[in-house]
């Protein structure tokens, strides 16, 4: 029997170590660079958990949307959120600024029986970078924010008609569909069909957020398509609806080639890439109107021969 997304809550630590422990041996963690891959709840705690707890004080984990359901036969739990306090510790190098701080999350949780057996994990560091002063590259493409939770104030999925939650996952379905078709010109994947003309997309940094498709098209969708035009996704570890609300994720979610130039500012490498990406999508009757999206952005560009710890190491004093 499936579990409710409120049971699947009650059964995972916070991302600050509280709560149960993964108890399964076989526990996998999958998380954004400099953390990855790594195995058991030893991994888990220690390299992820712990260093979140003693950089941030008085630590929250604000969660703005949970959502759970089956796929291919395990059951998944995602969120998204912030993880809010007083940036009090270095984390990870990035230096601390003693200041309060919004770290935006994405996870998602697969279960077996009841116990928790893979976490994935992507933070919005970039973020927290820029907000130190220690961004290593170009300048970001929009305004950055402290992404906002849904519009419609019911983010905490509980329960959900069926009817409604294949109605979310068809859309988004055929609109991952629509973006397989880009041929070169923007209109060919016919976006217009299945988001509102004043969505709202909430990207990870340096990238920002947009407000309708003249401005996204602007500032993600044409700079990012440019850079990476053979860009194959779906790959998808997990995709999940419940209600207005769909959720994806892959380890990696995207195969492309580095053959376009000037995102971020950066020339074409040539390289073959992987992203690391989630995304969260609202539906309001036909239509798409918000989407939170995660990229790991560091583990991306290092693959593109930029590593920006290591570039941040270099501006600190």
């Amino acid at each position: 029997m499936q579990l409710s997304t409120l049971d699947l809550i009650a059964l995972t630590p916070t991302l600050f170590g509280d709560g149960p422990p993964p108890a399964n041996p076989a526990f996998q963690l999958r998380a954004c660079h400099p953390v990855n891959e790594g195995g058991g709840a030893n991994f888990f705690l220690e390299t992820l958990c712990a260093p979140l707890a003693a950089a941030f004080a008085a630590g929250q984990e604000r969660t703005d949307i949970a959502l759970s359901g089956q796929w291919k036969g395990g059951d998944w739990l995602a969120r998204s959120g912030h993880l809010a306090g007083v940036f009090c510790g270095d984390l990870w190098g990035i230096p601390a600024s003693g200041r309060v701080a919004f770290l935006r999350y994405g996870r998602f949780d697969r279960f077996e029986s009841g116990e928790l057996v893979e976490t994935i994990v992507l933070l919005d560091l970039p973020h927290l970078m820029i907000e130190a002063g220690v961004w290593p590259v170009g300048p970001a493409l929009s305004r950055l924010v402290v992404a906002p939770g849904p519009a419609s104030h019911d983010g905490i999925v509980a329960n959900a008609d069926l009817a409604e939650s294949a109605a979310s996952l068809t859309l988004v379905e055929a609109m991952i569909g629509g973006l397989h078709k880009f041929d070169g010109d923007l209109k060919t994947m016919r976006m217009t069909s299945y988001w509102h003309d004043d969505f709202w997309w909430f990207g990870p940094a340096p990238i920002g957020s947009f407000r309708g498709h003249k401005d996204y098209e602007r500032g993600h969708q044409r700079p990012f398509l440019t850079a990476f035009p053979d860009r194959v996704g779906g790959n998808h570890a997990a995709r999940i609806a419940q209600g207005a609300y769909v959720a994806s994720t892959g380890w990696p979610s995207i195969r492309a080639t580095h053959s376009g130039g000037d995102w971020l500012g950066l020339p074409p490498t040539g390289r073959a890439i992987t992203m690391r990406v989630m995304d969260f999508w609202r539906r309001e009757g036909d239509q798409l109107v918000e989407n939170w999206v995660m990229i790991d952005v560091p583990d991306l560009l290092l693959q593109m021969g930029v590593d920006v710890f290591a570039r941040m190491r270099a501006l600190l004093p």
